[in-house]
């Protein structure tokens, strides 16, 4: 039986009146996308039609989960916040503090030996406030959330940038920073502002070398890493509805790699088979009930130009299998000739070190059984493999199955090592070297969903590239980036020429999944009595002390750092072994934009102090700057902020006095955060004016008295000189959030509004 089956049934009573008024208010057949959205709302039944990309939306979530990177700061913000309970389901799953390095039983007990003051407080706090709580080693978030609590039609938020994972199982389901969280957890409306829609319609069906990891491949390419910001990606076609439910719930996975605000599919088939396999007939039997309501009208599919901002059209009997990087998830390559000769013209390592299937994007049963028929053939051909293999299996439930009917023991033979059920190497949780800074340049395959430089091993010479399972699974076996199991021959122990066959495997396991201790531990029914203590002494967490509010005077502020290039979530706050002090924020913030790279010299965490005239790490500059009473300004490229859903990325800055960043362009949830902790988020009206910021600038903010919606602002920068540049910045702040930045964060009004 399901997870709070009640809420469930209880989304399904109103969810059809809701659709059929929002249909009648919008005029016209509806998306999958607006029937969700139209239903949740905060106010309930739809009596307004909304306009995509314009209009800021209150909404109501049936859902929130946390993963125990970011829940620290979540629940330590929630703390805060004067409830006794949290108001909606909600999870926390432990999957991101264990590092992968010798296997998985060594491994997982390394985690509890160096985290369990971490996992103790998740527990405690979960236990006291009523949430559910999955212990180290039950699995990827994302994975168990598929498993366990994604429902057809339903809308959930999750403090990571891969809760969009769930929409495999037709959610809207959304990644965030923690204090959008809060907002839900203690029962206040959650704003959005109203998605765009791109449609991908999929034809053909999926067969040979090519599967579902292939399709969000393809869509990388063609959108671009910025290409989704601010729009669902919803999918449909018979190549859509021919897919496993797993199998699409990778594609919404990487979607987080675009941008997208989500993406999801309509309820179909084989979203029932999984259902009912990971013991649900009770969802399948409700959504059976409004089918029609879990799905996009059958006029918007027959006519998606009609109804979506943008169409993409895929023939997925066209699509062949593809490897995405180095160092960005859309750049995209054919296998075979096409990537011997980008490798060769690039001079990308040809030899591959390892290969790498798991992470929430590619970990389920249906994954591991197809990759495992590749290392199955390599046994029986006498093939070993020429780079190393490393699996991490997607929950404790699929890792009991797979080894249960043979599939670990498989990749054993291979000699590859089984990982923890956790995300390991795919947030940089993989201790491959002693020294990643200097490792040598090389070039690995996996399965996972980025590929950002030293996002896996800290190694910035590591040349990552992205693929399925089963592709990786055979570049493993090859050892070289440039095989093309389609018409390659490799070399036995024999020495005789044998060629790897299609892969095979199983939608869903066909003897049923199977698990001893699925790891989750329920709430006591009444918290109150429960202790949350934190050792003020202590280096991994600290409780929080509100953020003054800013002000609308800023005068004298200083140029902390202007960045060069992408600037990712990965590069303001960085992963890897930074994870251990994620409670913490006054010790993680010494990892402040030390990724960064200065645009006046092109190095990292170097950056010139005004105050002496030095060149410093930037954290340490900022504590100056804060020590002295001076605001300081960080200015950035396009997509600033892409990649995770990292909160940290923002609450640094403002703990360590940056009162705004500027920026070409925000990627969406970075923004947010940004408003959330009550900072200033603002873009150039001009894109060229990046270029008259200068190393020495001073910078006085004109009008922020005059702080309000659709109004842009104005500063002015005093270069050493004594020259002056007045620069016009935009901004997306509805009242609002402008009411966050006067009460210092949106937490404090929270409080205040709790009092």
């Amino acid at each position: 039986m399901a997870f709070d089956i009640d809420m469930i049934k209880k989304v399904y009573a109103t969810m059809s009146e809701r659709v059929d008024a929002a249909r009648e208010i919008v005029g016209k057949p509806l998306t999958l996308s607006e029937k969700i959205l139209y239903s949740h709302l905060w106010d309930g039944k739809p009596t307004q039609a909304f306009q995509r990309g314009k209009d800021y939306v209150d909404f109501a979530p049936d859902r929130v989960a946390c993963q125990d990177a970011t829940a620290q700061m979540a629940l330590l913000q929630f703390m805060q916040a004067g409830k006794d309970k949290v108001a909606v389901p909600t999870t926390v799953h432990c999957d991101h503090l264990i590092q992968a390095k010798v296997g998985a039983t060594q491994d997982l007990q390394n985690a509890l030996n160096t985290s369990n003051e971490v996992f103790n407080f998740l527990e405690s706090v979960s236990n006291k406030y009523g949430i559910g709580f999955w212990k180290p080693g039950a699995g990827i978030i994302h994975q168990v959330v598929l498993e366990n609590y994604a429902f057809p039609g339903g809308m959930m938020i999750g403090t990571d940038s891969h809760t969009v994972n769930a929409g495999g199982l037709g959610m809207v389901a959304i990644g965030v920073g923690g204090a959008d969280a809060v907002d839900v957890m203690a029962g206040m409306a959650w704003e959005l502002k109203f998605p765009k829609l791109i449609g991908v319609k999929l034809t053909g069906k999926l067969s040979g070398w090519t599967a579902p990891k292939d399709v969000i491949l393809k869509v990388a390419e063609i959108l671009t890493v910025k290409g989704g910001t601010g729009a669902i990606v919803e999918y449909f076609g018979p190549g859509a509805t021919a897919m496993s439910c797993t199998g699409k719930g990778t594609i919404c996975n990487m979607g987080a790699e675009i941008g997208a605000t989500t993406s999801t599919f309509g309820y179909d088939d084989s979203m029932e088979r999984y259902l009912r396999a990971t013991d649900r007939a009770d969802v399948a039997d409700a959504a059976n009930e409004i089918r029609t309501y879990l799905t996009g009208d059958d006029e918007v599919y027959a006519n998606p130009e009609q109804y979506f901002d943008q169409v993409i059209e895929i023939n997925l009997s066209e699509l062949g299998p593809l490897l995405n990087g180095p160092f960005t998830p859309d750049l995209s390559t054919s296998v075979g000739s096409e990537m011997t000769k980008k490798a060769k013209a690039n001079d990308w390592p040809i030899k591959v070190e390892w290969g790498l299937i798991g992470s929430c994007t590619n970990s389920s049963y249906e994954d591991l059984s197809r990759a495992s028929s590749i290392a199955q053939q390599a046994l029986d051909k006498g093939l070993k493999t020429k780079a190393e293999f490393g699996i991490n299996p997607g929950s404790e439930q699929v890792r009991f199955t797979a080894e249960r009917d043979g599939i670990l023991q498989v990749f054993e033979k291979l000699d590859a090592k089984i990982f923890t059920n956790a995300c390991g190497p795919c947030i940089g949780q993989w201790a491959r070297y002693e020294d990643p800074k200097n490792a040598p340049k090389n070039s690995i395959v996996h399965s996972f969903n980025r590929n950002f430089a030293k996002r896996a091993d800290g190694n910035p010479n590591t040349h990552a590239f992205v693929a399925s399972p089963e592709l990786t699974a055979a570049i493993a076996i090859a050892g070289r980036l440039d095989f093309n199991p389609l018409t390659d021959k490799l070399i036995n122990e024999n020495g005789e020429e044998v060629m790897l066959d299609e892969p095979t495997g199983w939608e869903l396991p066909p003897k049923g999944f199977e698990v001893d201790d699925n790891g989750y531990l329920a709430p006591v029914a009444d918290g109150s009595h429960v202790e949350v203590t934190v050792d003020p002494s202590s280096e991994r967490l600290q409780l929080l002390t509100p953020f003054e509010p800013i002000g609308r005077e800023i005068k004298g502020a200083k140029l902390l750092i202007k960045a060069f290039g992408k600037c990712t979530t990965d590069h303001i706050s960085m992963a890897g072994p930074w994870l251990r002090y994620r409670g913490h924020l006054d010790n993680i913030s010494n990892n402040m934009l030390i990724g960064a790279v200065n645009a006046y010299n092109k190095k990292t965490n170097f950056v010139k102090n005004q105050l002496n005239g030095d060149y410093e790490g930037v954290p340490d500059v900022a504590r100056q700057y804060k020590a002295k009473g001076i605001y300081s300004v960080v200015v950035g490229d396009h997509n600033y902020g892409e990649g995770s859903s990292r909160e940290h990325a923002a609450m640094e800055p403002r703990h360590l006095g940056v009162a705004a960043v500027i920026v070409k362009s925000f990627a969406r949830i970075h923004e947010t955060n940004l408003k959330k902790q009550g900072m200033l988020g603002l873009t150039f009206a001009n894109e060229n004016d990046y270029d008259l910021i200068q190393e020495d600038d001073t910078i006085n903010f004109l009008d922020l008295d005059g702080f309000a919606p659709d109004k842009p602002l104005h500063i002015e920068f005093v270069h050493k000189d004594g020259t002056k540049d007045v620069i016009e910045v935009n901004h997306t702040y509805n009242q609002a959030q402008i009411d966050w930045f006067n009460e210092g964060s949106a937490l404090n009004l929270i409080k205040k509004q709790n009092a």
